[in-house]
């Protein structure tokens, strides 16, 4: 079965989550742009890590044949630097028209404060004026009221639900998310957010109708491999198979294929693998390692494990 972690912060990952990635079977993923564990104290190191997302991370991701996408915008918790803030929103216009962005996001509230508030505004319309889609993040304190306003500024300002993905759902917010139509996104984590247990039995009750799971990897406890365990736990506990591709896969590529930036054909007929290649002079080979070569007819056969 083929995967999509459609959210996965793997600038702070190894290139061992990668080759695990691709062994568990992901094909594609995305790298929403966020907050990095501590302030940006001014705009050049936001850009610099947009460049990034965009740059480094697309081609690192490639060399273990896995596609990589992002989405950028201004996180919630840095809208409250709004000096920091100004500078950000004169450069993501021109972040967002580069090419694998598939969204405007991760944005939204964290303390739901004003500033918060102005911003994910602007940035709603950014993505309205450039038609793509939006990647919500809920807040973790207060998620209830958070996740509906969220949803309620999104409809304030015209956009369809179909266009926005609300993620870091969770058992009280996801039976309102999919009433309104909006797609519900559930970041697995080893002990907080959203278990692979807890998801299974949400699938029980809601079926697979516009839910996407992502592991949400990031610079803390977190597993890379959450979407391939999530979906290997609900085959087990009897969800059907064509439920686990949607959720694991299909719904993923529905919501952010709306961006013209994200086709299956990107993965069923990749590049080839060639880590023999360099991105601005570097390799992601190390210590004379011998590079692995990989024509696109020898994907199946695939064996990309560090001994």
């Amino acid at each position: 079965m083929m995967l999509i972690d459609p959210h996965a912060h793997m600038i702070s990952r190894t290139t061992d989550d990668y080759q695990a990635m691709a062994e568990s079977g992901i094909v594609a993923l995305i790298e929403p742009a966020f907050w990095i564990g501590q302030p940006r104290t001014f705009v050049g190191t936001y850009v610099d890590y947009l460049s990034s997302i965009v740059g480094w991370e697309r081609f690192r991701a490639g060399q273990f044949g896995i596609r990589h996408y992002c989405t950028v915008g201004l996180n919630s918790k840095e809208a409250n630097n709004e000096e920091l803030a100004e500078g950000v929103m004169d450069w993501l216009p021109r972040f967002a028209l580069k090419e694998g962005v598939v969204a405007i996001g991760e944005i939204g509230y964290d303390e739901q404060t004003p500033l918060e508030d102005k911003y994910f505004r602007l940035q709603l319309e950014l993505a309205k004026e450039l038609n793509l889609p939006v990647m919500i993040h809920t807040p973790h304190r207060d998620k209830k009221r958070g996740t509906a306003r969220s949803m309620d500024v999104c409809r304030e300002h015209g956009l369809d639900p179909g266009m926005v993905i609300v993620d870091h759902n969770n058992e009280e917010t996801v039976a309102e998310t999919l009433q309104r139509g909006f797609w519900a996104g559930f970041s697995i984590y080893p002990s907080t957010k959203m278990g692979n247990a807890r998801m299974v039995q949400i699938l029980e009750q809601y079926g697979g109708e516009r839910i996407i799971v992502d592991s949400a990897c990031d610079w803390g406890i977190s597993d890379s491999l959450g979407v391939a365990k999530t979906a290997q736990l609900a085959l087990e506990r009897g969800i059907s198979k064509e439920t686990v591709h949607r959720v694991c896969y299909q719904n993923a590529l529905d919501a952010y294929g709306q961006s013209g930036q994200m086709r299956e054909e990107d993965w069923l007929n990749p590049p080839a693998i060639d880590q023999r290649t360099v991105f601005e002079g570097n390799s992601i080979l190390r210590g004379g390692r011998e590079p692995h070569i990989e024509a696109p007819s020898d994907r199946k056969r695939r064996n990309l494990l560090i001994e």
